[in-house]
């Protein structure tokens, strides 16, 4: 009966972990602002201040993600998803209402409120992923990052092409996508999400457990080979346009075969070996003695409570605001998500300025580099940390400095560089959410992780007001010209150039703070690395 019973939450856990693919899959929303700003520019009669504050405002609303983060310790997986859905159901249709001119254009404050709720929407729904898959997955938190943050940047590419496809990049029907799908893939999700408790693992669970995630991995990658290649077909006519959207939504649902197949071999398999089975923190400790397990958990805990958690253990939240190690992390992430926002906030007025009327192939292109970046930093950081204990935050480190080489290259605006730059900027900012995300919860603990997660991304909305609000925008402003309807245009490499040169030097500035942070932390990988080799060396003994 109990093998039952964790056959049946296996195949569970799995369900919720393809729900959790498609909810990501919808939830990045909020880099698809350029896809229809410039509609709204010309609507409102904007600078291109106002627009940028627009976004700024969008991207305000995940500083109240803050509540997604403290609702996450108190209620259900599924409420939660609803919350979320519902409010981006309100903000992203109040806008298509706006542009479609099924209503007047609303006042400057109340267009900034509801593009605020259509952001702070996003925070409910990653938070309700993130936190319930770190948990139910545990030991495998960098393929799970990995993964659904790579869906999440080919968000923007999933929903860039479908609507090229289906409605030939109309905004209204952009933004009508923006508000009904992901509700209708939330309603879905609250079925199937949920958190699983975590149970005893054989060496050849965890083995299956890999090799699903690789599974996972290569659908993704199809996902996003098949995306890219659709962007470079030229003017593709209506059958191939219809056939491309059947074949996307069959990829989509390609995932759903891992659970299915999980339980029916699960059902139709001999007993379990017991014997192999192991439960073992994600550090191990290294003292060993004839304590029980409880022993040894209640001593620990009393330590803890004595000198205070050190980096690695569990922290409450104001223990991690007190650690040195947290503000590294906060500030590095800045100096990576900040820049990269400005640069996907404002990419249509970016290629309107270097001389391409059509930015929709930049903004798909840095969706699918971001989620290659995003895919890859996941799973080959966790194998590097098995392997040679890396630190992740040197991967951190190392997109950084890469970003920076991006932006020079923007700057120099030779030709071709956007295509190249905007390739750069995608792969950079999608290591930067992929390594970031385990990375807190390795440090500070799963206890607390949904909020602790939230206060990082007030990253999010405070890069975007500095670098994309205020720099790009009043920079911009300087070097347009005003145009007859009250706006102001900038055509010309000059238009960004100096934004892109005080970026490049934010990026070195994270780069220094993801080597410091990197040396903080080495001992605290070397333990990680330790336990899982050790994990996996009394896999082997009890097999034999």
């Amino acid at each position: 009966m109990g093998s039952e019973v964790g056959d049946v939450s296996t195949a569970s856990k799995w369900l919720g972990f393809v729900a959790a693919v498609w909810i990501q899959a919808i939830s990045g929303n909020n880099y698809t602002f350029s896809n229809y700003s410039d509609a709204l520019k010309s609507l409102m009669h904007l600078t291109q201040i106002q627009l940028n504050n627009l976004s700024v405002a969008k991207d305000v609303g995940k500083a109240f993600g803050l509540l997604a983060g403290l609702a996450s310790d108190r209620f259900p997986t599924w409420a939660i998803l609803l919350i979320g859905s519902i409010e981006g159901l309100i903000g992203y249709g109040v806008q298509w209402l706006v542009v479609s001119h099924r209503i007047q254009p609303l006042p400057y404050w109340q267009m900034c409120i509801f593009l605020c709720m259509g952001g702070n929407s996003t925070t409910w729904m990653n938070t309700a992923v993130l936190v319930t898959c770190m948990r139910n997955f545990r030991r495998n938190r960098g393929p799970v990052s990995g993964i659904l943050k790579g869906y999440v940047g080919l968000s923007t590419a999933i929903f860039t092409d479908l609507c090229s496809a289906l409605f030939a990049d109309d905004p209204a029907s952009f933004l009508i996508m923006l508000s009904v799908v992901p509700f209708a893939v939330c309603l879905t999700g609250v079925f199937f999400l949920r958190e699983v408790p975590p149970a005893d693992s054989t060496a050849a669970q965890d083995k299956e457990e890999s090799r699903y995630f690789g599974l996972f991995n290569a659908v993704a990658v199809v996902v996003a080979v098949y995306l890219l290649v659709y962007g470079f077909v030229p003017n593709p006519s209506s059958l191939v346009s219809r056939v491309f959207a059947v074949v996307l939504l069959l990829l989509l649902a390609a995932p759903l075969g891992i659970p299915v197949y999980s339980y029916f071999k699960a059902r139709f398999k001999p007993g379990l070996d017991i014997e192999g089975r192991v439960t073992e923190p994600l550090i191990r400790s290294q003292e060993e003695g004839n304590e029980t397990e409880a022993d040894n958990r209640v001593d620990k805990e009393t330590e803890v409570i004595r000198r205070g958690p050190v980096v690695g253990e569990e922290h409450t939240i104001v223990e991690a605001l007190k650690t040195l190690d947290f503000w590294i992390l906060f500030v590095s992430f800045l100096c990576g998500v900040g820049t990269g926002l400005a640069v996907m906030n404002n990419m249509g007025q970016i290629g309107l300025a270097l001389g391409y009327s059509d930015v929709s192939i930049f903004v798909s292109l840095t969706s699918i580099w971001g989620f290659f970046g995003r895919i890859i930093s996941g799973s080959v950081s966790e194998y590097f940390i098995k392997k040679a204990a890396t630190p992740r935050p040197l991967w951190n480190a190392a997109s950084q400095i890469v970003m920076a080489v991006g932006y020079i290259l923007l700057a120099l605006a030779m030709p071709g560089s956007l295509y190249i730059g905007s390739t750069i900027v995608g792969i950079c900012y999608g290591v930067r959410l992929a390594i970031t995300v385990p990375t807190a919860s390795e440090l500070f603990g799963l206890k607390y992780y949904g909020l602790i997660y939230n206060i990082l991304i007030l990253n999010l909305p405070l890069g975007s007001f500095l670098f994309s609000g205020l720099l790009a925008g009043i920079l911009y402003d300087m070097e347009a010209t005003t145009t007859a309807g009250g706006g102001n245009t900038c055509i010309g490499a000059h238009c960004y150039r100096l934004v892109f040169i005080i970026m490049t030097a934010a990026c070195i500035v994270g780069f220094l703070l993801d080597i410091l942070l990197s040396i903080r932390t080495k001992n605290v990988y070397h333990k990680i690395s330790l336990s899982k080799k050790s994990k996996k060396s009394s896999q082997t003994s009890s097999s034999r």
